[in-house]
């Protein structure tokens, strides 16, 4: 998994729209659409930033210590009863 597809699944998992995330951010919608196919690269800031408007930020932390968040995220649905 790359860093675009893991924002871009953060985004359409928090119910975003490129354009609200965009204004969210301070940004344009074509750059955070590049980012999410990764066209440009994604500095710290800006994945710390995507990922806690998001409230994927587990899954952020996950991705940067190599975990594929997908596991992740199912065993913390496990864990809370909800899968």
């Amino acid at each position: 998994m790359t860093a675009g597809t893991l924002l871009k699944h953060c985004r359409k998992k928090a119910g975003i729209s490129q354009v609200k995330l965009a204004r969210l951010m301070n940004r344009t919608q074509s750059s955070i659409s590049k980012l999410e196919k990764d066209q440009n690269p994604v500095d710290v800031a800006t994945f710390r930033d995507w990922t806690k408007i998001t409230n994927q930020m587990e899954a952020g932390i996950a991705f940067l210590y190599g975990v594929d968040p997908a596991s992740i995220l199912q065993t913390v649905l496990q864990i809370s009863g909800a899968a």
